[in-house]
């Protein structure tokens, strides 16, 4: 049975990889930082359906040292998917150093630290890495220059750790376009939602599933590293 950490495991797209992923036979590790019911309740509900299958974890993952505790709490690993993330806007005349310092280090730090500490682990079972990016690593979303520069490193990464890490860890990506309105969506009027559709091609949505597939089917590819695969119905095609 192979084992699967998913950071940022216990809402939206990360919950979903965790579904995902144990629904095809992986033991699942959910990490949360803040969100220890719905990590819970997640690991409940799948623990029901699979017994002793599904664990949680919390850790800071802009501590470095938290980040050290939690990779030497796993024993066994196949499958590392650096989920979590920060996302909020950050107007370069008013971004801050504070903001700077906690978007990189969850964003980028965070998954570099883990992959490194987790390393030696997944080299035992020819594991993988799956970062997920977003769009807007190679086309910049207004407004949100920390964050979108914060992803074009998480790009970067996944091709320099894919270099690094070969032969016996495979790393890859996936770039989400338009999945799940932001959280603050009800701040969006219906023209702004459908102006963002009208740049879409497939002019809809995406949903969790189609990331938490794409993820699948990068753990099930042995010769594909390296490459990180847009799920955006087309969006950068318009861009």
């Amino acid at each position: 049975m192979k084992t699967a950490l998913i950071t940022g495991g216990a809402l939206r797209i990360g919950a979903q990889i965790v579904k995902t992923l144990h629904a095809n036979d992986y033991n699942i590790i959910i990490h949360y930082r803040n969100s220890s019911k719905d990590a819970q309740a997640l690991a409940n509900q799948l623990n029901q359906m699979r017994a002793d299958s599904v664990s949680i974890i919390q850790a800071e993952l802009s501590d470095i040292q938290a980040i050290k505790t939690l990779a030497n709490s796993i024993e066994k690993l196949d499958v590392l998917v650096n989920n979590a993330s920060v996302f909020y806007p950050t107007p370069i005349q008013k971004a801050s150093k504070n903001e700077w310092q906690e978007i990189m280090d969850t964003n980028v730090m965070a998954p570099f630290f883990l992959s490194k500490s987790l390393s030696a682990t997944l080299s035992k079972n020819q594991g993988c890495i799956i970062n997920i990016v977003d769009i807007h690593a190679q086309r910049p979303l207004k407004n949100h220059a920390i964050y979108n520069i914060s992803k074009a490193g998480v790009a970067m990464m996944t091709q320099t750790l894919a270099k690094e890490l070969a032969p016996n860890i495979r790393v890859c990506g996936v770039a989400p376009g338009s999945i799940l309105w932001p959280e603050n969506a009800a701040e969006l009027s219906n023209e702004q939602k459908n102006k963002m559709l009208n740049k879409i091609p497939l002019n809809k949505q995406g949903s969790p599933e189609d990331i938490a597939n794409t993820v699948l089917f990068l753990t099930n590819s042995p010769y594909i590293t390296g490459q990180i695969i847009s799920v955006d119905g087309g969006r950068t095609l318009n861009q």
